[in-house]
This record gives structure tokens, sequence and C-alpha cells, in this order.
């Protein structure tokens, strides 16, 4: 029964997030129940660690929203949720804030010192040059990077607990913790065991600001301006070859001339040999498929490297390496072999040390001097690849790193990785297209190493032979014992650490994983893999992947690839892709774009459930615009909550018993009408349709307030009856039905309500079922519906008059087909009593409406 003691006098929503989220936590309301739970009673939740750096913007609140409206449909639905929060530590930029903040930089050389104390604290936004940093062993530096990413993740934790995310905070992991170092280097070494990750010397994409090699999924196309240099090439009979060229600055890297095979035009020129401008490097000519016949003058150089398809040609026709641009983006001190002639290399010493823009014009004017550049230069826009958190241009570099196969070069696992796609339910379904272009676009195999310090180091030692060189065709790789390890502080198996960096010793691999390397495990890790068998076993493969569009290609995709390699299935059965935050000019969110909305003050402002509704109205995969000066669905939401709340308080404010016999056949037809919202709002939500479910219940849930409670809250105001228990039971009932399926979008409202006259929380209560309602409300929904019609009709005729809604009517007639009329008799003292009239006649007429009203105005109010 309703304990009118637990009711305010006026409800709010103000500070219900502090007052739940306490008791939440203290009654384990979210805590998955493992004891008993078999595969079949458990949903599980592979769910996004968002990188602990810097802080959280709107789209976190979107996506996470989508998350959690999914987690709470499974909870009350009767699954035990496995629903726990990661936090991604690895970053970039933490390790340029901790630099700075503390005056420290990593160097892996050096030991491990306990107790170390930083020589400052607090630094942070000043720069401390580079000199002035005092240089610590990686240990030590990764330390600091999780003190500094333990206080980021603490806020986070703080604001997705104000959102109302349903998280089991008992099950909370981070991608740099030992839990995560033991799992990621286990996978790797059962990689390297099957032969699936390897070491290679061989071009790599390199972003020269952080000094670390690129992936091809963390790269993007951006528009920059250029130009086209018309330039010639030297034939040994005196005429001369005319190529164009963004990138003049390698001419002293280039290894050949390529044109389409079956361009007539330089078919002739096939197996012969040019003559480099200025550097006088003699280079064939030879033909690819790749060559495009109407880009330039449809004959291009090869460079080593100027971009990936240079890779490929110099791959595929067994090309010198004549790289010239080093670790830092600038041109190498020594000049290649090639150069041989005086000239040459006098011309070559006037680029070393310059950075590609400042060798370009250099080039440029060595090329006016010889006359070999033919033409002004010509202005253009194209695109040229950046790493996705870079700044500058990428250049490719040849370098030593690890792989694990993908498929690029394996069409077996490439097709078993689209057959895992095809396994996964998408939602939306289109989603998965992306996925499968991705897989059969890739040009290479995953690059996971990287030239970083915080992250997960990769298992591995080198041995040094007599003369003091590593050897890095014999890996030492650790054992599981070790695990986990970290080889720049650890010595390799067999020696010990007097050997290390010494002839006949070892060297520890100073490279760490690309943090995909880690999060692609997120399954394996969040659910105990090789920890916890018995964990494992229940939860992977998982019910659910929920993430944003924008990582399908690295985050879905890699772990596709994991779970393939290590388990051969899917790792999840669902994947649900939530679209971007864009702002009221449609474009895309972003911190480079400066259009990032952060969302603490947005919850503070108008509460998290009204925020929750704003996402819920958003459907998985579709953009959603976003305005902060004017967040309209935000606002919406909000009125939403608010009217719930006075909606119950009123309801629960009835005397009478929500079980009572419902026998008024009005009564009757809401709640038939409120079993078909229940059924269509389940079967929205178990297709993970979450806006569709919220859309049936808030258009039930107004026409029930604006009509229902209006038409029977006078008979459930009255003297005790059958009639008046009915209105009463009909109503506390379907506010049980309908704070339930509001629960997952408002759960603060829905939750404060509720606990008025319940002792335990909504969100643990079972799902509403039609068949709850189907003994109740077998009268039809076309009642009520004709009902609702009939009262507008009403209120419309006493606002068309100015007069008051309170207005008593002397007569009023409604109109309308035999069908319904006879319907509407059964709501005939209702309609009278809401609508304050004395005679309601009915009378027959193609279509419903309300006519003849004669209302009893006043005399004050006529002269008014």
């Amino acid at each position: 029964m309703t304990d009118t003691a637990r009711i305010p006098d006026k409800p709010a929503l103000e500070g219900l997030e502090s007052k739940w989220g306490g008791v939440w936590e203290s009654e384990g309301t979210y805590r998955f129940r493992r004891e008993g739970a078999t595969r079949d009673s458990i949903y599980s939740i592979d769910t996004p660690p968002p990188t602990a750096s810097g802080s959280l913007h709107i789209g976190h609140v979107f996506s996470f929203t989508h998350t959690d409206l999914v987690a709470r449909f499974q909870r009350m639905r009767g699954k035990s949720v496995f629903y726990p929060m990661g936090w991604d530590d690895n970053g970039l930029p933490t390790e340029r804030r901790v630099q700075n903040y503390y005056g420290v930089r990593c160097d892996p050389s050096l030991p491990y010192v306990p107790d170390f104390t930083p020589p400052h604290e607090g630094t942070e936004g000043k720069t401390i040059k580079p000199a002035d940093q005092v240089p610590i062993s990686r240990r030590n530096f990764i330390e600091l990077c999780e003190r500094l990413t333990a206080e980021d993740e603490q806020q986070f934790e703080e604001l997705f607990r104000q959102l109302g995310l349903s998280v089991d905070w008992t099950q909370t992991y981070r991608t740099i913790a030992d839990e995560a170092l033991f799992t990621s280097q286990l996978a790797f070494i059962r990689n390297v065991e099957r032969g699936e990750a390897y070491q290679a010397l061989a071009p790599t994409l390199w972003d020269v600001t952080f000094r670390t090699a690129v992936a091809q999924a963390e790269l993007e196309d951006r528009e920059q301006p250029g130009h086209y240099h018309r330039v010639a090439f030297h034939r040994p009979d005196g005429g001369h070859v005319e190529i164009e060229t963004s990138r003049p600055e390698l001419i002293p890297a280039c290894v050949a001339l390529v044109a389409h095979p079956d361009d007539e035009r330089y078919q002739p020129l096939f197996g012969t040999t040019v003559t480099t401008p200025v550097f006088g490097v003699e280079v064939p000519v030879v033909a690819h498929h790749l060559a495009q016949k109407d880009k330039g003058t449809g004959i291009a150089m090869i460079c080593t490297f100027g971009d990936v398809t240079d890779v490929v040609w110099w791959r595929e026709l067994d090309l010198p390496n004549r790289a010239i641009i080093g670790f830092d983006g600038r041109i190498i001190a020594e000049a290649p072999e090639a150069i041989s002639s005086d000239a040459g290399r006098e011309a070559y010493a006037k680029l070393a040390g310059k950075t590609a823009f400042s060798a370009k014009q250099a080039v440029v004017e060595l090329l006016r001097e010889s006359g070999d550049l033919l033409a002004d230069p010509k202005a253009i826009t194209h695109p040229v690849k950046f790493y996705e958190k870079g700044d500058r241009p990428l250049e490719i570099v040849s370098t030593r790193q690890w792989y694990i196969v993908n498929g690029a070069r394996d069409e077996a696992l490439r097709d078993r990785l689209v057959s895992r796609g095809r396994e996964i339910d998408w939602h939306p379904d289109f989603m998965r297209v992306r996925y499968e272009n991705w897989v059969g676009g890739l040009s290479g195999d995953w690059l996971i190493s990287r030239q970083r310090f915080f992250g997960v180091p990769i298992p591995v030692w080198y041995p040094i032979d007599a003369e003091g060189e590593p050897v890095f065709d014999q890996p030492i790789i650790a054992t599981r014992e070790m695990l986990p390890v970290d080889p720049s502080s650890t010595p390799a198996p067999g020696f010990d650490e007097a050997q290390r960096d010494q002839p006949n010793g070892f060297t520890g691999e100073h490279d760490i994983m690309d943090t995909w390397a880690t999060s692609s495990l997120t399954p394996q890790l969040a659910a105990g893999w090789e920890r916890d068998a018995e964990l494992f076993e229940l939860l992977f493969p998982y019910s659910l992947r929920p993430q944003g569009q924008d990582i399908i290609r690295t985050w879905l995709f890699s772990t596709v690839l994991r779970a393939e390699l290590e388990h051969g299935v899917a790792p999840w059965g669902n994947a649900a892709i939530s679209g971007f935050i864009v702002d009221p000019d449609r474009k895309k969110m972003s911190k480079s774009k400066g259009n990032v909305v952060t969302p603490a003050g947005l919850l503070e402002q108008h509460g998290s459930d009204a925020v929750r509704y704003w996402a819920a109205s958003s459907r998985l995969g579709t953009d959603a615009a976003f305005d902060p000066q004017n967040p309209t669905q935000v606002k919406i939401g909000r009125r939403l909550a608010i009217k719930v709340l006075n909606a119950a308080k009123f309801i629960l404010g009835f005397e009478g018993r929500a079980d009572a016999a419902v026998t008024v056949p009005i009564d009757r037809s809401m709640l038939a009408g409120l079993a078909t919202v229940v059924e269509q709002a389940t079967r929205a939500l178990e297709a993970y349709d979450h806006a569709r479910a919220l859309e049936v219940t808030e258009t039930f849930f107004w026409t029930f307030c604006d009509d229902y409670l209006e038409l029977v809250k006078e008979r459930a105001y009255g003297e005790a009856s059958e009639e008046q228990a009915s209105a009463v039971a009909a109503l506390k009932t379907a506010l049980s039905v309908l704070l339930r399926l509001f629960a997952p979008v408002i759960p603060f409202a829905a939750e404060e309500a509720w606990r008025w006259s319940h002792d335990g929380s909504v969100h643990r209560a079972s799902w509403p079922t039609a068949d709850e309602l189907a003994a109740r409300g077998d009268a039809g929904v076309e009642l009520l519906e004709l009902a609702s019609l009939a009262l507008t009709g009403i209120r419309r005729a006493k606002t068309d008059a100015k007069a008051s809604q309170k207005t008593p009517v002397a007569r009023a007639v409604i109109a309308a087909p035999h069908a319904a009329t006879a319907l509407l008799a059964h709501a005939e003292s209702d309609l009278r009593a809401v609508g304050r009239i004395g005679v309601l006649e009915f009378d027959a007429s193609d279509e419903l409406e309300v006519r003849d009203v004669e209302l009893e105005i006043p005399a004050e109010e006529a002269r008014a």
C-alpha cells in the first residue's frame, strides 16, 4: 500500500541523482549476480572503455545512455546483467601531460627506482624543456601516468554515476592494470606461438611529432594545399621524360619511373633507364597496373617512400630502398649510395637536416637552376595522410615493427572474418557493410608496435652477439609465468640484469603495443580469460558490443580478429552502433573542430533524466543534432519526468487498492490499450529500437494523463463503490506499468515515484507484460479512443466560447456512427462528470462530433 508520508508535498527532480545513486550502490541494485547464474540467464555487455585523459563530452553521454537502456531492460526481464566499466589508460596525451606536470621524461634503458619522487608536481600548463626533464625508467613513468589518470577516472565515474548508468562498479578494469597487461601479453605470446604475430623490417607510416609508427586503422585523409611540379628526367638519347610530382624533395629517393602497361605513350620506354635531374642517378622505367594514365603526365616517379602506393610498387617490383627521411621528419645527413657524382652529393648536402617542407623549396630552386623545372608550380588541393591524433603529415620510414595477421594477405582468414561479421546481429543492419568494406580494403597486416612508453610492453627480448649487435630474428619470448612483465626492467629468461646490453647478453624490447591491441581484448579482460575460467565460460561470447560507428574499423574489427584467432568464434551476438552528435550546422562534434559540448553543466541545469531522454529519442546509427543554446529535446524530457512525478503523486492520493477488480468498460479499455503499448515497447527493445519503445510509451502516457485521468478522476474521488474501486485500481495498475516502461529512460524519476508505494527498486522489478493486463483490460482500445475524442470536442466547445473548462454544460450532443455511440454510452457518466454536463445525448453521424453545446455561463462571466 502507498505510504503517503513518503510522497513530498511538491515533487521535484532536483537532488534525485545523489539521493538514489547512493541507495542503488548500498543496495547493490546493479550488482552482477553470478551465484547460480547460467549462460542462458546472463546478459553480458562488452562496454567501451573511454580514454581516461582530458574530459568526457556529450557523445559519451549519448552512446553510453543507449547502452544503459539495454542493460536496464534486460535486467528487468530477469537477466543477470554483466555490465562492467573499463578505463582506457593508454594515451599519448597522458604522456605529454605527465612530462610537463612532473618534469620527467621516459628512458626505457634506465632501471626502476622504488619510491621515486618526481622533481615537480603541479606544473601542468607550463612547458618544461626536454633538457630539464629528469629521465626515469618506463616503470616509474607509468606509475606517474597511473597517478594522473586515476584522477581523471574518478571524475569520469562521478559523471557516469550522475547520469545514472547502471554499471556494476565492482567490475571496473583498467587497460594498464596488471590484469590487462597479463591478458594482452598472453594473447600476444599465443599469437607468436601460432605464427600470427611476427616482426619485420619494412616501410612504416610514421608520425614525426609523436615519433611512433601508425597503423592503417589510425589514418585519416585531410585535404591539404600543395603544388604539382613538372620535372624533366633525362633519357640516354638526349631527350627527356616529363613527370608531375607534389613531392620534388623526394627526387633523391627516386628508384624508378612507372607507367601503366597499356599506356602506348610509354611502352617503348619500358626496360630502359632515365637519369634523375640534379642528382644524376640512373633509374629504370617500369610498368605497373596501379599507374594512372590520366593523372599528371601518366608517368610517375617511385620514391622510397612518398606514399603507400610507393610501398606497393617498391615491394612488388623488387626495387632498392633509398630512404632519405629520418624519424624526426628531416632529411638524413648521409646521401644514398646511388648518388655518386660530386654534383649530386653537393646538391644533397644542401638538403641534409632540413624538414621536408624546407627541402622541397630547396629542390625546386635546384631544379630551376638546372633547367629541369619545366613550368611554374601549379597549385592543387589533395588528400594527405595524417595520424588521427597528429597535426603533421605522415612520412614513411623503414623500421623494425611487430605485426599481427589480419587477413590482408590471407584470403582464408579474411573470409572467416567476413563470416564472423555475418554471424553478428547488427543494429542497425547497414553498419555491417562498413565492417565488410574495411575487411575487404585492408592493405597490410596490423602493425601493433608503438615507439611510446605508456602502454603494454611487448614481452620480448633479443640476444646480443659477441660483437654487441642484437639478433632480432631470434627473439626471446616471455613465459606465461613471468607475466605481466616489462622487458626494459626485467632480465630475459636465462640472463641476469648485469648482462643487459652487453656482448653475449640481451636487450629488452622497448616498444609497447598499440592501444587497440589491448582494447581488442576487452571481452577477455573483463571476463577473466585465463584468470577465472568459470566466469569466462559464463560470459563469452558476450551478448552485446555497443560502440560508435567511427571505431568499427579499429575497435570492433580488431576484437573480432582477436576472438577469431584465439577462440574461433564471434565475440558477441549483437553489435549496437550509435550515431554521431552533430552541431546545429550538422557538423560532427569533435575536439579538433572546437564544437564539443561537455555534459557536466547540462546535467546540472536540466537533470540527468532530461538528458537521457534526449539520447533515448535517437535511434541507433542515426546522427543527432544538439544545440546547447536551445536543447529542445532535453527540455521536453524534463517536462516528461516532472509530469511522471506529478501524475504518480496524484494517482497515489486516491483511496483504493491496485489489485481491486476493474469492472468499468472505459477502465478496461485503457488497460487494453496499455497492454498493446507494452507489447510494442517490448518488441522494440528486443530489436534494440529504444527510440520506438519510448515513442509509443510516451504517446500513451500523455493520452493517459490528459484524457483518461481527467475522465475518471471524479469517479476515483467519489464515495467507495465498485465503480470507484475500478477507477483507482486501473489508475494504480497503469501507473505501475508506466513507471516500469519509463524506468530505463528516466531512472531517477521512475525510482522516486515507485518508492512512494514500493519497498524495492523499480529497476529490480519485473518488466511489464501484456499478460498481466489481459485479464483486466479486455474491453478493447476503441472506447478510450472515442471518449478522448469526445472529451476533446467538449473542451474545444468551451474554448471557442471563451469559457472556462469548469463552466457547466446544460446540454450537449455527441454525434457518431451507431457502433461508436453504443460504445460511448459506457463512458457517459465519466464524460458528464468531467465536462460538467447536465444532459448528454447521442445522435447518428458519419463522423464523431460534439454539437449543440449549451453552456451555463454565469451572468458576470457573460458580461465580461
